[in-house]
Formats: C-alpha cells, sequence, structure tokens
C-alpha cells in the first residue's frame, strides 16, 4: 500500500463513536493500549436523536444526548484519543490494518468496527425530493417543526411507536401507517399508543408517493389486503422502516452476510484476525444501547488479548 499521507501507529483503531465504539475504547485503552476512536460526526451516534432512553441500567429515564456525553467522558478517561474524521479505506496487510481518513492513515494491529446503521428509505416518489421538507427520519431532531400540524409515521417497530407517541407533544394528530395489521413493537409502547387520543393508525397498508412541491402535503396509501388507494393529507412524513448497516469499509473482505450485517462470534470476532465488530452494525437480534455497551466491552478485553498473543510470537 501507497500512504502518501502522515502514519500514526496505534494498537488499537476504533471506527465509529456510538455507545459501542465509545465502551471499545473505554476497555482498550484502560488495558494500556494505545486507543483512537474515530466519528465523523457528535460522540453517541443515534443516542443523540433519542428524547429519553428508559431502558438503560442506572437511570430510570435519561436523554441520550446527556447518556452519550456521560458514556463519551467516562470512554475518554483512560488516554483514549478521540479523532474526528470521516474513514475513507479500510485495507489488511497481514497482520497490519491501515485505516485512512481525510488527513491521515492509522496502522494498527486491531481494528474495531462501530459504524452503525442508518435508516432504510421507503424509496418512493417524493421522499428524496421532500427530505428536510417534511419528511424526516428523525423525531427528536425534527419534532419541534412541527407544532399543531399533522403527521404521518411509516413502520410498526418500536422506533415507529416510539417516535409517534413522542410527536404527539407538538403536533394535532399522528396517524401510523403499518403494511401489516398488528405492531411488531414491545408491547408497552404499544400501549402508550393505543392509549394516546393524538394517535390512529391505518393498517395493511404502504405509501406509494409522498407528494408535495416544495413541502409535504399528503401521502398516497394503497390497501395491501384490497388494493384500494387512497389520499391522506398531512404535512409531514416520519420513516421507521428499518435499517441498513454502515459496512461499506469491509464489504470486500468477506466478513458480512447477504444484507450487509457484519458476522461475529460471541466474541465480536470476524473471520480476520484482529478485526472486530460491535453494535449496530453486527449481525445480532437486538440492537439496544445495552446490547451495544455489552459488545464494545467484550472487542475491548478482546483485543488486549489478541495483541497479548501477538507480543508471544
Amino acid at each position: 500500500m501507497s500512504v502518501t499521507q502522515e502514519e500514526f501507529y496505534v494498537d488499537v483503531i476504533v471506527i465509529g463513536g456510538g455507545p459501542a465504539g465509545m465502551t471499545a475504547a473505554l476497555y482498550a485503552s484502560r488495558a494500556n493500549l494505545r486507543t483512537v476512536m474515530i466519528e465523523k460526526g457528535i460522540p453517541g451516534g443515534e443516542v443523540n436523536n433519542t428524547a429519553d432512553v428508559e431502558n438503560y441500567p442506572g437511570y430510570s429515564k435519561i436523554s441520550g444526548p446527556e447518556l452519550a456525553a456521560k458514556i463519551y467522558e467516562g470512554a475518554m478517561s483512560f488516554g483514549a484519543e478521540h479523532i474526528t474524521a470521516n474513514v475513507i479505506s479500510l485495507e489488511i496487510h497481514n497482520e497490519e490494518k491501515y485505516v485512512q481518513t481525510e488527513g491521515a492513515t492509522y496502522i494498527a494491529p486491531v481494528v474495531i468496527m462501530a459504524t452503525g446503521s442508518h435508516h432504510r428509505q421507503l424509496g418512493v416518489a417524493g421522499e428524496e425530493k421532500l427530505s428536510g421538507q417534511g419528511v424526516s427520519y428523525c423525531a427528536v431532531c425534527d419534532g419541534f417543526f412541527f407544532r399543531n400540524r399533522h403527521l404521518v409515521v411509516v413502520g410498526g417497530g418500536d422506533s415507529a411507536v416510539e417516535e409517534g407517541v413522542y410527536l404527539t407533544q407538538f403536533a394535532d394528530k399522528v396517524t401510523i401507517i403499518h403494511r401489516r395489521d398488528e405492531l411488531r413493537a414491545q408491547q408497552i409502547l404499544q400501549d402508550r399508543a393505543f392509549n394516546n387520543e393524538k394517535i390512529n393508525f391505518i393498517w395493511d397498508s404502504i405509501v406509494e408517493e409522498i407528494e408535495g412541491d416544495f413541502s409535504v402535503k399528503g401521502v398516497q396509501l394503497q390497501n395491501l389486503k384490497t388494493a384500494e388507494r387512497s389520499f391522506l393529507p398531512c404535512e409531514g412524513v416520519f420513516i421507521y422502516i428499518g435499517l441498513i448497516p454502515n459496512s461499506e469499509l469491509v464489504r470486500n473482505l468477506g466478513v458480512t452476510d447477504e444484507e450487509g450485517w457484519i458476522v461475529t462470534n460471541e466474541r465480536m470476532e470476524t473471520t480476520i484476525p484482529g478485526l472486530y465488530a460491535v453494535g449496530d452494525v453486527r449481525q445480532t437480534h437486538l440492537r439496544q444501547i445495552a446490547t451495544a455497551v455489552g459488545d464494545g466491552s467484550h472487542a475491548g478485553h478482546m483485543a488486549y488479548q489478541y495483541i497479548q498473543t501477538l507480543a508471544d510470537k
């Protein structure tokens, strides 16, 4: 590999600064490993877009940004270095991993992928054009701008229902549109939604188009059971229909499944020695802050053990 940028040799490179990445950096640096955590945005990842966290041990309720700040403070307390940069490439040459950013190249025997995931788009007409003009994927970010409006939430899982309830503090009315006839969200979230007089539901239906010239005016719907089409006026559309892993850096390394999730064992190891994956980018059945933190602690500890094996050679 021809490197023209300044090079930095460290023990552990953590790519991503959500709860999983921050915890991995904490455990690695606490084991006296030279650790850098590279994050292109604000540390905390999707946690920063969560209004209230109610299922993290130690807190009955805490705002997402506050929790992110507390995790970050602890993560940096043992000497890990936080780099704000966008990672361009990851290359592996024998035991060394080369992580290139726009400004430098970092080289280490261990890389921990903590790059998370992003919201899946509907892929319908009007969605891209009206993104930021009434189409959103983050109620916490944009809900404030829709006071006394009628909003549509698309989806039926935890995020859709939880964010739908959150939006009722601003909106006049929230309509949750789901392609099935029952929700997939946790029962406690369903109960909150069903008991909220501002929320109503449209079942067995999909959004075919989002209409509007410069702002959202409504959505075209199709009922999947009857094939009936209808128009629902609204001023905002919030979309929560699943996640796509941010695994582009390793797609060519043979460590992902067909959907792009990075496959690991229970020790967060991929099939490439010294390459680990944690949090929402990992193939797992549950993606929560608590599980991300658990993943990070495993990977940080395994990084230490792996480097010890290299030293013994």
